[in-house]
């Protein structure tokens, strides 16, 4: 309709579905391009067009048009729209032209280096210090990147007043010396002297111990350490049928009861005060935690702040926060919407239900003109949004979907007011997967196994008649417990006999096997041979599972992807130019040399290496030696590159390494072509530490040092290359064979630091420290985790077109 392709704005929430969508649309687009007339006419009457009537000639140019798009079509994620808009308004946003989006690596270096300052000499200090007395180091780790994502939430004054309503504290209960008080009345030694001849005397074990645990406490002077030892004694287990409850009747043992006479009576006092207090004590507790937390995230948000300014830098929730704050500011919001205005007029958002409400925010003031009614420029707008709310699995990064639910309902007001309506429209057909896998994840989702779908969900294949199948493996079970390792095993491999390694082998045997037989797979309308492109893999993390099968479908001969995230510390290639690196840095880094001289870029033999190495005299480098051997092409190379090392950058000696001398070529040589991306990988990690740092090699070793590296692989179509990767990566993608082989474990292994309260945030403890309300936000918690999970596996289930396996062990 003559829509300039630049005034489309497609946003999505990966990279992977942006790639896809992207390349489906030149697909299509150059199919049209090329077909003849009569195909182009039906192909357009297809997608609701009128074919009779329709320019062909505009539908040919269409390819172009869109190659030739100013800037490029604009179909990206939000955090890279963000990017773009806060590039284009940077001083409006307040904002360094030249800032630079900061990684995830790099943002967990800088939160360190803020919390080193603040340990050092900070003014946040004894905040710092208060918190780690009741969280230990990894504890107050996590608990940074936690307290940075919900940064708004620790604006203003401490809310001590509303923390202490939701732990259910009473105005009479301001520190644990008042629970104290209403549980020890002062005549608690008397009462323990009247029972210790009765519990002594008794036949029973359970009344000895009683005796020994009660004849220690110290109730002269009761502290919280008394309180919680009367806890144990006093009330029953967290297993127990009503857990944490006075053992009235149970304690002592029956006979010892009956002999007790008054006492019994005095002892359930005791027992009920107990019980009482320990809600008390524990919402204390809570309270301190609490407080702790909230004052160390005032004093840590802001030098963590003031520490992105200084080096210019903005991470993926400054993106979205700038962006918002940047389109709500009364000074130069319509300002900058005017010229938005001028150059998007129909906005797509997919995957919708993902989005979190700061994410929404944007958006709102993005189509804001889309509802004010007529504007400067008489034009039709359109916003299309698409969002499956089963397919929510993105909590961790915010997405809530109440807020999609209470966007929808804002967006059909605003309409209705302006005289638009909206068009909501329920996607019943599924376009991607079989009627056979269809009728499975409707099987699998049924009454309670739904909840967390909002209901059992009813599939329509819109490809009916598309051969299916699901084939579900029989559980491989643990190997039996009398299989011993050999003393001079590894400890961190697994064995051959192990579960997951077996399960791995089992698929990539049988992915061999239909491969070698020319297994047919659905494809327009026939079926073609499968090859190693038409199948992913998708696990829940990156396990033991997640490697092993990766390893065994290389040695399988499987024509691989990789994992979908390159980890560079584990990269042959890289340790070799990482051992060469160390090695200019210090000559007298013997073991770093012997790597370098083993490695593809010297090529030495075990023989020549031990040869060179043996019988040096005590404290005598290898180094000293190597020189002392006489000239070779090896010292030729080691002697220019310790010539340049105090020279050059990081950057320019790895590229001089791989460049001038021959390195690269002799690293794909013997490692194959695979390790290309590793290497390139590695020379852009010099240029980010280039970046942020003074290019030191020695700084550089040292950073590199600072944690494990991973690079995000774009898998999209794969390329004809097996896919392994996880759902959550898998997300917007489709393959026509799909394998689920993490099915087994369904433990919850998610643990955050924080908790909700409604309106205020507290910390989280062991489950036996949390009082009455934080126990209920923990449960509730964890219910919605459960219900993510439900939809986690209900996005693995649907990425299969025709095939899709099941399969588990241990």
């Amino acid at each position: 309709r003559g829509i300039a392709p630049q005034r489309i704005l497609c946003l999505t929430y990966t990279k992977a579905a942006a790639s896809e969508m992207q390349n489906r649309l030149f697909a299509l687009l150059g199919r049209w391009a090329m077909m003849p007339d009569a195909d182009l006419r039906a192909a357009l009457t297809a997608i609701g067009e009128d074919g009779a009537s329709a320019p062909l000639p505009e539908a040919r140019r269409l390819f172009a048009r869109a190659i030739e798009a100013p800037g490029g079509l604009k179909i990206q994620t939000i955090h890279s729209f963000c990017g773009a808009l806060l590039r284009r308004f940077p001083l409006e946003a307040g904002l360094s032209p030249a800032f630079r989006e900061l990684d995830d690596r790099a943002a967990l270096a800088l939160r360190d280096d803020v919390l080193n300052q603040i340990a050092e000499a900070g003014a946040g200090r004894r905040a710092l210090g208060d918190l780690a007395e009741l969280l230990s180091e990894q504890g107050i780790a996590s608990l940074l990147s936690e307290v940075t994502r919900h940064a708004s939430a620790f604006d203003g004054p401490v809310p001590e007043v509303a923390l202490r309503v939701a732990l259910g504290l009473p105005d009479n209960i301001r520190d644990i010396t008042q629970v104290l008080v209403q549980v020890f009345l002062g005549d608690e030694a008397d009462l323990r002297a009247a029972l210790l001849p009765h519990l002594r005397a008794s036949t029973k074990p359970t009344d000895h111990k009683t005796a020994d645990v009660l004849g220690a406490l110290e109730l002269d002077a009761p502290d919280t350490a008394t309180l919680r030892a009367l806890e144990g004694l006093l009330l029953t287990g967290d297993g127990a049928k009503e857990p944490f409850t006075a053992k009235i009747g149970k304690l002592p043992t029956k006979d010892t009861r009956t002999a007790l006479g008054p006492l019994a009576d005095r002892l359930d006092a005791l027992m009920l005060r107990v019980e009482a207090a320990r809600p008390l004590r524990l919402g204390l507790a809570a309270l301190e935690r609490a407080l702790a937390m909230h004052h160390f995230a005032r004093q840590f948000l802001p030098a963590y702040a003031a520490a992105k300014a200084a080096r210019g830098v903005l991470d993926f929730d400054d993106l979205i926060g700038r962006t918002a704050a940047l389109l709500t500011d009364p000074a130069v919001a319509q300002w900058v919407l005017f010229k938005l205005d001028g150059g998007v007029d129909h906005i797509l958002i997919d995957e919708a239900q993902d989005t979190s409400p700061n994410q929404w925010r944007v958006i709102e003031h993005l189509t804001q003109e889309f509802t004010s009614g007529a504007g400067a420029r008489d034009v039709e707008r359109t916003l299309f949004v698409v969002g499956d709310k089963k397919q929510s699995i993105y909590s961790f990064q915010g997405a809530d979907l109440q807020v999609f639910d209470r966007m929808q309902a804002e967006f059909r007001t605003r309409l209705a007011q302006v005289g638009l309506h909206l068009n909501e429209a329920a996607l019943e057909h599924s376009f991607r997967s079989s009627d056979a896998v269809l009728r499975v994840v409707d099987d699998a989702f049924t009454a309670d196994a739904a909840t967390g779908l909002g209901g059992p969900p009813n599939h329509l294949a819109f490809f009916e008649a598309m051969p299916g199948r699901v084939d579900v493996w029989p559980v491989v079970e643990p190997a039996p417990p009398g299989t011993k390792a050999e003393w001079f095993d590894p400890v961190d491999i697994l064995s051959d006999e192990h579960h997951t390694r077996v399960l791995a082998r089992h698929i990539a045997t049988e992915l061999r096997r239909m491969i070698d037989a020319g297994t047919p797979i659905p494809h327009k309308g026939g079926a073609r041979a499968m090859t190693e492109g038409d199948v992913l893999i998708l696990v829940r993390q990156r396990s033991a599972l997640f490697h092993e099968i990766i390893a065994a479908c290389k040695a399988a001969g499987l024509q691989m992807a990789g994992a979908d995230r390159l980890r560079l510390g584990g990269e042959m290639a890289v340790r070799d130019l990482t051992a060469l690196l160390a090695f200019l840095d210090l000559p007298e880094d013997d073991l770093s040399l012997a790597a370098v001289l083993r490695s593809p870029l010297m090529g030495w033999s075990e023989d020549a290496l031990f040869r060179l190495a043996h019988g040096r005299d005590n404290g005598e480098f290898l180094w000293t030696r190597l020189r002392e051997s006489g000239p070779s092409p090896t010292l030729d190379m080691l002697d220019d590159l310790m010539a340049q090392a105090d020279f050059l950058r990081p950057h320019d000696l790895v590229d001089r390494i791989l460049t001038r001398h021959d390195g690269r070529r002799r690293l794909l040589a013997r490692l194959g072509a695979e390790a290309e991306e590793g290497i390139d990988a590695f020379l852009s990690l010099t240029l980010s530490y280039e970046a942020q740092d003074l290019p030191s090699l020695s700084g550089f070793l040292a950073w590199l040092d600072q944690d494990d590296v991973q690079i995000k692989r774009q898998a999209d179509t794969g390329g004809g290359l097996l896919r392994v990767m996880t759902v959550h990566g898998a997300k917007g993608l489709e393959a026509p064979v799909v394998i689920l082989p993490d099915t087994t474990d369904t433990k919850d292994r998610e643990r955050g630091q924080i908790l909700n309260l409604g309106d205020v945030l507290a910390c989280t403890a062991a489950k036996s420290d949390l009082p009455p309300p934080l126990q209920n936000a923990s449960v509730a918690q964890a219910d919605l985790r459960a219900q993510e999970r439900a939809r986690l596996l209900y996005v693995a289930m649907t990425r299969a077109e025709s095939w899709l396996i099941v399969a588990g062990a241990g």
